[in-house]
């Protein structure tokens, strides 16, 4: 078992209502032109597919989907909404499952590469994606940067979002590269709720060293889906590695 947290029955039943604002249109459809764009006319493998919030649109715009969850409750909540034989996914960790075939694009979305909490598993994670790929295919990662220029001396925890539906802030172990997101929660019935996710933040540019271990070259690197500039004030990445052609 590899050193990622897994998504418990509890918490996959209020995935698709936690997360609603990743749902969103304008969140979804930027990522799923970007990607179909990518796959072309060949088959898409997703890391961490969870409950499908890109794998069912982007199927729905003609693309192959194959998945690799860690959560069999996640997979559950997934065929709610869709059959083994329109999107087939293996259980298994990211950073070793094999599934059959070959495909054109392999993406993995909204920071979950931070799930593997060790150097060693992302670094798999890249070679498993490039060991899926045909010569010519793409892997694209979207992953945020580290906010660590918001740190004041002494200070460990970032706040990344303060409503009166949820708080949530980052600590990090800067030692280690370790980060823990804590959520507080307000529940319809005035209850909060506590969870805390355990990852391993990286940098971009670590990101192209064990891209370039996995004999991936990078092809291009934006802000967001929208193809906005990466700068040196960017918050997030979307970053695309090619494999090199025969």
């Amino acid at each position: 078992m590899v050193s990622s947290d897994v998504w418990s029955e509890q918490a996959a039943a209020v995935y698709d209502f936690d997360a609603a604002t990743m749902f969103a249109p304008e969140v979804v459809g930027p990522a799923v032109n970007f990607l179909a764009r990518l796959a072309g006319n060949g088959r898409a493998l997703e890391f961490a597919i969870g409950t499908g919030r890109i794998a069912l649109p982007l199927m729905q715009r003609g693309v192959p989907v194959t998945g690799v969850e860690l959560s069999q409750p996640m997979v559950a909540r997934l065929r709610e909404k869709v059959t083994e034989d329109e999107i087939y996914v293996e259980i298994g960790d990211m950073a070793t499952t094999h599934v059959a075939g070959e495909f054109t694009l392999v993406y993995l979305l909204w920071n979950s590469i931070a799930n593997l909490c060790t150097q060693a598993e992302q670094v798999d994670c890249f070679a498993n994606a490039a060991k899926h790929l045909v010569p010519g295919g793409r892997f694209v990662i979207e992953l945020f940067v580290p906010p660590l220029r918001r740190l004041p001396p002494g200070q460990t925890a970032v706040p990344f979002e303060v409503s009166a539906a949820h708080t949530g802030f980052d600590t990090f172990n800067i030692a280690d590269q370790e980060s823990y997101s804590h959520h507080y929660t307000q529940r319809d019935d005035g209850s909060v709720s506590y969870s805390v996710g355990h990852f391993r933040y990286i940098w971009p540019a670590e990101c192209d060293l064990m891209a370039q271990l996995a004999g991936l070259q990078l092809e291009s690197r934006f802000e967001d889906f929208h193809e906005r500039p990466f700068t040196s004030e960017s918050e997030q990445h979307v970053s695309v590695w090619r494999k090199p052609p025969l």
